[in-house]
């Protein structure tokens, strides 16, 4: 969410909830391919053959920082923690990253379901994420919907992520979107707790005055522009609002309860909105 008013005790709330574990589910070639012998092998009738084995799944869902996605691909696959982080840093593991991402693999851990067997290791794993990113995400159709936008794709990985983050629903994407580029195009900071949040590893709907404060380059109050890097792994979705934001002159947005997130140009009025939601967080903590 982004700029909103100051508590009487200087408590910024953060109005919008984080949207996170909306899924893309891809269907895994893996078992795909497993169904195909088992069904044979049955009808041959071979009582001495075992029967086929479940194929394992790992669900990352949309929004997951790389930390996250590290972790759970180490408890996928039983291995010590740390594992997955250490495999994404180690040039040998190449992971065939975009040059602007500069071996930062945030944003390119695709969110989806990936098959994981016995022969998984951490390294296929991961590039299996990034290669499925990159043939999402290396579309003429994003390609040239990140030009119209003055992005670079890498840019509009940053965007989405952050769209990700913020919008509450599927259906504020384009215009959180549209708030971003807005704002970008006038040179004001992009002022979203989502990056906050990134630079402080945490996920709350609350924000002090000292943490618009802290010296970070994801500190988008004090700094203007993108943040360097994507700050979460955004779905398709997220990459579509990127790329082609719904048409609106809005500059400012809150969440005033779930459900209902409000977008607006006029700054008296998104004071209006703060207050209603802070009245509504007021309401929920006597209640």
């Amino acid at each position: 969410m982004t700029y909103r008013s100051w508590q009487p005790e200087h408590r910024r709330r953060r109005a919008r909830l984080t949207r996170r574990g909306r899924l893309v589910v891809l269907v895994g070639a893996v078992l795909a391919a497993a169904t195909a012998v088992a069904v044979p092998l049955l009808l041959l009738g071979a009582p001495d053959k075992p029967a086929p084995h479940k194929q394992r799944t790992l669900l990352i869902p949309e929004g997951w920082r790389g930390g996250e996605v590290y972790a759970a691909v180490d408890r996928s696959l039983g291995l010590p923690a740390g594992t997955a982080r250490k495999a994404a840093q180690t040039p040998a593991t190449d992971l065939a990253l975009p040059a602007a991402a500069d071996g930062n693999p945030e944003g390119y851990l695709f969110p989806a379901t990936y098959p994981v067997g016995k022969a998984t290791t951490v390294e296929g794993l991961l590039r299996y994420m990034v290669d499925t990113a990159g043939k999402r995400f290396g579309t003429a159709r994003i390609a040239e919907g990140a030009r119209s936008q003055g992005l670079s794709v890498h840019q509009a990985v940053i965007v989405a992520s952050i769209v990700q983050a913020e919008a509450d629903t599927a259906e504020d994407m384009g215009k959180v979107a549209r708030v971003v580029h807005n704002r970008l195009a006038r040179g004001m900071p992009l002022q979203m707790d989502s990056t906050l949040n990134y630079a402080l590893g945490r996920d709350t709907v609350d924000t002090s005055h000292a943490d618009t404060r802290i010296d970070s380059p994801y500190n988008t109050y004090e700094r203007a522009g993108l943040p360097p890097s994507p700050i979460g792994n955004p779905g398709e979705q997220a990459m579509a609002a990127a790329v082609a934001p719904t048409k609106g002159d809005w500059l400012y947005f809150v969440t005033v309860r779930p459900g209902d997130t409000r977008f607006t140009a006029d700054y008296a009025r998104h004071q209006a909105n703060v207050a209603e939601f802070n009245e509504q967080r007021r309401a929920a903590g006597r209640s």
